[in-house]
């Protein structure tokens, strides 16, 4: 039994929806749990939904109906008109007509799930008739009545007791009929029945959650590269596939910010020793690349960039030295606003951090520190960090950028950089040379 995860990349338009469903052609008499994602940018867009509504722009229903028609568009190519998945697709999308219709929840994230869920609910439909149409008898599943979680919207945290009681429940039974079953990422639901979702990218997780749940021999997810690169090929050249990868390696990877798998993957298949695959939905017979236990860790330089950071740097309104108890209240600020912190350092007065620029909560994090600390800013930066580094490579990374601190530890090295104007670059280099 295994797992396949198929993301947005591989669903964009009727085309991609075709080569999914030649690619398990070849796996018919399998037993498979297919995950898939929303198509295309609709999570994107959702999410302008949910701000327009939010805001009160007058544009949510608009920007709703562009994107309904765009799911028309691809379901007029793939079946006939009067096909049954037409009302079944409709009544979803007025699921999330119906949240469009009250007035903007005061809990943000609360709304923003209950809207931005349509994605893959509707995907999940398209793909599930369309293999049923061309003779790969497949099983519709809500996930929400599967992926238990709590009540944390936009990243919930899985109830590993009630999901596991529920697949056994649901899910076995369905496979053991025969077929594929093919069901919804980044979803869930919590014990009240509202859907929760699990942190961006988060069908990945999915995947993964099934596959621990039902004992997969295997998990696999199709992306639009040919396996795990060293870096991100719309960035730098010349970049190399990674074979095989310890899970060790693959949770460095993505705790720093690689956005190949979502971070939570690695932990659950790790947990039963299942085996992570990841292959290319363009070339389905190459090789891919293999995340397990058995593997070597040597590794070639890996480069991951994560742009759109903030420096925040803090310091006491009393000149007082940034002590424990100070780290403990911003800590909690920080824990309390889901900021993730990607590097810190500090001196006697002062602590500086690095973290990504979700702009509302960096704002809320200041207003409320702001009767104790004095915190400045600095935008549009980027993190670089770098797994198992040489020299050449750091050097030839710091090209062009303006290095604000940086920190080495054991094979890990990472900076926070700035790239400087063509201009001010030149005159940098003009300074490198005569010192």
């Amino acid at each position: 039994m295994k797992v396949f995860k198929f993301g947005g990349a591989s669903l964009k338009d009727a085309t991609g929806v075709r080569n999914v469903a030649s690619i398990l052609q070849k796996y018919q008499p399998e037993s498979l749990v297919v995950v898939v994602s929303a198509m295309g940018k609709t999570t994107n867009a959702l999410e302008e939904v949910v701000t327009a509504h939010a805001k009160q722009t007058g544009h949510a229903q608009e920007l709703y109906e562009a994107l309904k028609e765009r799911h028309y568009v691809i379901m007029r190519e793939l079946f006939d008109e009067g096909d049954e998945v037409f009302n079944a697709v409709n009544d979803t999308f007025v699921e999330g007509e119906w949240v469009l219709d009250d007035k903007p929840a005061d809990n943000y994230d609360y709304m923003y799930d209950q809207i931005v869920c349509m994605g893959e609910l509707v995907s999940s439909k398209i793909v599930a008739a369309y293999f049923n149409k061309v003779g790969l008898k497949t099983a519709w599943l809500d996930a929400r009545d599967v992926v238990a979680t709590d009540n944390t919207y936009r990243e919930g945290w899985v109830i590993w007791d009630k999901t596991k009681a529920n697949t056994q429940k649901i899910v076995a039974p369905m496979l053991a009929g025969g077929g594929f079953v093919l069901t919804q990422g980044f979803i869930g639901s919590t014990s009240e029945n509202f859907t929760t979702t699990l942190g961006r990218e988060g069908s990945d997780y999915s995947a993964a959650i099934f596959s621990h749940c039902l004992d997969a021999e295997g998990m696999f997810i199709w992306k639009d590269v040919p396996g795990v690169l060293n870096a991100d090929p719309r960035l730098f050249e010349n970049v190399i596939k990674l074979d095989r990868l310890s899970y060790k390696e693959a949770i460095e990877m993505t705790y720093y910010g690689a956005q190949v798998i979502h971070p939570k993957t690695i932990k659950p298949l790790q947990n039963k020793n299942i085996p992570l695959f990841v292959k290319s939905f363009l070339d389905p017979d190459a090789p891919g690349t293999e995340i397990s236990s058995d593997t070597e860790d040597t590794y070639p330089p890996i480069v991951v960039v994560e742009k759109n950071q903030t420096l925040l740097h803090i310091s006491t309104n009393d000149y007082s030295f940034v002590a424990e108890q100070h780290m403990a209240r911003l800590f909690g600020k920080l824990a309390d606003l889901r900021l993730f912190v990607n590097m810190m350092q500090n001196t006697a007065i002062s602590f500086t951090i690095c973290v990504p620029n979700i702009a509302d909560r960096v704002a809320k994090f200041i207003k409320d520190v702001s009767d104790e600390f004095k915190v400045k800013t600095e935008t549009d930066l980027e993190l670089i960090t770098v797994r198992h580094y040489t020299q050449e490579t750091i050097d030839n990374l710091k090209k062009g950028k303006m290095v604000l601190f940086e920190e080495r530890i054991r094979n890990t090295m990472q900076m926070v950089v700035k790239n400087i104007p063509p201009i001010e670059r030149r005159e940098v280099e003009l300074e490198r040379a005569k010192g």
